[in-house]
C-alpha cells in the first residue's frame, strides 16, 4: 500500500500558476506575495455613529457634561474635507472620514443627540471609537502570503487592498470515465442484466470534493478503437484521468491492449481491502497519471480516497495531501483480510463524558454495500498483519468529508 501511494504521489504535476479574478480564487493556493499598495483603512474614520470631537473638549476623566455646537455632518463616502475648530463637534456615521483635528468619536448613546448643540454626558479619551489609518494593514505590509489557502477572509483582504486579480495554483483537471457493457446512464431504465452507471457520478463528486476541475465523460464504449480515441483525447485535456471498471477479467485485458501503446499501466495487485485490483500508469506524451479502478462502487471510491485524492491535493500544492487521522476506541469488533491493509467504513463519535473518539464499524461484511459508505464519516485503518480487532481496542481512523 505504501509503495503504491509513493508511486502515485511522485507522479503529481502541479499546473502552472494562472491569474484569476479574486471571486474565482476561493479554495485555491496563492502563488504570489501580495503586498499592500495602500494602508487599510486608508484614512482615520469613525467606528460608530456619533460625534467627532477633540478629546480635550469632552474631558473623559471628568463627570461633568460638555455642550458643543454641532457644525456639520459627515457621512460614509464623503470626499469633502472638513476642519474641526476647538470646542466644536461634527455629526458622523460609521465609516465616515474624521474632520481635521478630531481625535475621537463620542457614540450617540453618550449624548442627547441634539442636532445643533449636543450635550455629551460621558467623555471619551483620545482615539476612542476611531479606526486609525493603517491600523489593519500598513503600506508595504504582506497582505497574503504565497502558499496561503484563499478563503473568504483572504478574498476580502485582497479586495480591501485593491486587488481584483491574483496569481493562484489552479485546480488540476480530472477526467472520469466508466467502462462496462452492463452500464446505462441514470436517465434510462436498466434492462435485464443492466445497472446504472454509479462510478462516474460518484468519482466525479469525489474529485470535486478534493478540489479538482472535473469532466465527467460518463460511459465509454469498450470497443478498443473508440476507447483509445476517447482516452487519448482526455489525456490532452487533463492532469489526471480516472477510468472505473477497466481492471480484471477479459475486460481488463482488452483495456490494457487498447491503451498499451499510450504508456505502461501496472496492474500489480495492491495489498489493500477493498480495491486490491487496480492499475496505475502515466499515459500519453505528457505522462498523465491514469488510474484504472474497480467496477465495484465502494471499492472504487475507497481506492480514490486513499490514492487519487492525495494526488489531487498534491497537484493543488497542499503541503500535506492526506486527511486527518486520529485514534478511536472500537464499539464493535472487526475483521480484516490477512496481508492487506483494511479500509473499513465507520461512524466516528465523541464520548460525551471524556470527549474521546469512538468508532462504530459499518457494513464490514461486504465491499459492495454502498449505503454503508454513504453513512460513514471515516475509514477505519487496519494494518496488514492484523486480522481481528476486538471491542474496546484502539484503531486508527481517517476522516472523510463532513456532512452538513
Amino acid at each position: 500500500m505504501d509503495e503504491q501511494l509513493a508511486r502515485v504521489l511522485t507522479a503529481a504535476v502541479r499546473p502552472a500558476p494562472v491569474r484569476v479574478a479574486i471571486s474565482e480564487a476561493q479554495g485555491l493556493l496563492c502563488a504570489e506575495e501580495i503586498v499592500a499598495g495602500q494602508a487599510l483603512p486608508g484614512f482615520d474614520q469613525a467606528a460608530v455613529d456619533g460625534y467627532a470631537v477633540r478629546s480635550v473638549d469632552v474631558r473623559a476623566e471628568s463627570d461633568e457634561t460638555s455642550v458643543l455646537p454641532v457644525v456639520g455632518e459627515i457621512t460614509s463616502g464623503s470626499r469633502q474635507p472638513r476642519r474641526l475648530q476647538p470646542g466644536q463637534a461634527v455629526r458622523v456615521t460609521a465609516g465616515a472620514p474624521l474632520p481635521t483635528l478630531a481625535d475621537a468619536v463620542v457614540p450617540l448613546d453618550y449624548t442627547d443627540e441634539h442636532p445643533s448643540k449636543v450635550t455629551v454626558r460621558q467623555g471619551v479619551p483620545s482615539a476612542a471609537f476611531v479606526r486609525r489609518a493603517g491600523e489593519d494593514v500598513q503600506t508595504g505590509d504582506l497582505a497574503v502570503r504565497r502558499g496561503s489557502a484563499i478563503g473568504s477572509a483572504q478574498v476580502g483582504l485582497l479586495a480591501a487592498v485593491g486587488r481584483d486579480k491574483v496569481l493562484v495554483h489552479p485546480r488540476p483537471r480530472v477526467s472520469v470515465l466508466s467502462l462496462g457493457d452492463e452500464l446505462v446512464d441514470v436517465d434510462r431504465t436498466p434492462g435485464q442484466g443492466q445497472v446504472y452507471d454509479v462510478n462516474s457520478y460518484a468519482l466525479a463528486a469525489a474529485a470535486r470534493d478534493a478540489g479538482a476541475e472535473v469532466t465527467r465523460v460518463g460511459i465509454v464504449s469498450t470497443d478498443p478503437k473508440r476507447l483509445r480515441e476517447v482516452v487519448e483525447g482526455r489525456l490532452l485535456l487533463s492532469e489526471i484521468v480516472v477510468i472505473a471498471g477497466g481492471v480484471g477479467g477479459a475486460l481488463g485485458s482488452e483495456v490494457g491492449a487498447a491503451l498499451g501503446d499510450l504508456g505502461e499501466l501496472d496492474d500489480t495487485r495492491v495489498a489493500m481491502q477493498p480495491g486490491s485490483m487496480q492499475a496505475f500508469g502515466r499515459l500519453g506524451p505528457d505522462e498523465v497519471p491514469t488510474f484504472l479502478l474497480p467496477g465495484n462502487a465502494v471499492s472504487s471510491l475507497v481506492v480514490f480516497e486513499v490514492l487519487v485524492r492525495p494526488l489531487i491535493r498534491s497537484a493543488l500544492g497542499r503541503g500535506n495531501p492526506h486527511r486527518r487521522t486520529v485514534s478511536a476506541n472500537l464499539l464493535s469488533p472487526v475483521t480484516s483480510a490477512p496481508g492487506r491493509r483494511g479500509f473499513l467504513r465507520g461512524q466516528l463519535l465523541r464520548d460525551p463524558e471524556t470527549d474521546a473518539y469512538l468508532v462504530q464499524p459499518l457494513g464490514t461484511s461486504g465491499s459492495h454495500l454502498l449505503a454503508s459508505l454513504a453513512e460513514a464519516n471515516c475509514l477505519i485503518l487496519i494494518d496488514e498483519d492484523v486480522t481481528e480487532v476486538g471491542t474496546g481496542e484502539d484503531v486508527r481512523v481517517r476522516f472523510l468529508s463532513q456532512r452538513a
